[in-house]
């Protein structure tokens, strides 16, 4: 059966690479992104790959919206939606984010506050449609504020909490709730940090986790698997110890 898939923040890696592997499937899009050149990229490309259908719309996450309409217009395209993706974010460097409050103002924004606004109404349509899965781009950062990055990772700690407060909500309605926390990704994100090593993973396998998941109808998945035991880890090292580390 053709799966019905509304995805925000389509542009970026894990996303596309998330796209990739259902549009060989024959699954219709309804995609949501900044900007509208790299949307009709992606959207002619997962056509080329099988998708049935795609519908893109463009939409700054930086700036303030009613999703309403939107998620209206993508159950018109689409028939339904059986599958939402919430992937938007950016990040900034946290000295930057120290000495310039536009830029923390702006990630809330993305990284928070559209992506609560999408998730409430998506959980109405889910709750009543009694089936679907969501799917929430967090991270490890979320995990424990640490110097390095600890203004991104308070946005991902927000993000975190609201979706497990809606698995709880969706649980007896039928709707699978996943909170993604990917560890080190390689991605245009992740430009101006050095990669390579073992703690890094590619889009496709966060994607290929992220079905394995739905599939399974998980709750939260660090990918890769090993991210689940470092941050125990962190989390659990005394206050007293953590603040002398740097992290």
């Amino acid at each position: 059966m053709t799966q019905s898939i509304f995805i925000s923040g389509a542009t970026s890696a894990m996303a596309q690479a998330f796209a990739r592997r259902h549009a060989s499937k024959g699954a219709a899009f309804y995609l949501l992104g900044r900007s509208e050149d790299k949307l009709d990229i992606v959207k002619q490309d997962l056509l080329a790959r099988g998708a049935t259908s795609v519908t893109a719309c463009a939409a700054d996450m930086g700036k303030v919206h009613n999703y309403l309409p939107m998620i209206e217009n993508a159950i018109s395209a689409m028939g339904c939606i059986d599958i939402a993706l919430i992937a938007q974010g950016v990040m900034y460097k946290q000295e930057d984010l120290q000495k310039n409050p536009d830029l923390l103002r702006d990630m809330y924004q993305v990284n928070v506050l559209s992506a609560i606004e999408l998730l409430t109404a998506l959980a109405n349509y889910f709750e009543q449609q009694k089936k679907g899965s969501l799917l929430v781009i967090s991270s490890v950062a979320g995990d424990r504020g640490r110097q390095s990055n600890y203004a991104y990772g308070a946005t991902k700690a927000a993000l975190s909490v609201f979706t497990d407060g809606l698995r709880n909500r969706l649980f007896r309605h039928g709707v699978t709730v996943v909170t993604v926390k990917p560890g080190f990704v390689d991605s245009p994100m992740t430009q101006d940090i050095e990669k390579g090593g073992p703690l890094w993973a590619t889009p496709e396998k966060i994607a290929e986790d992220m079905d394995k998941t739905i599939a399974k109808g998980g709750a939260v998945l660090y990918t890769p698997w090993f991210w689940r035991y470092i941050m125990l880890i962190i989390k659990h090292v005394p206050d007293f110890i953590f603040k002398k580390m740097s992290l």
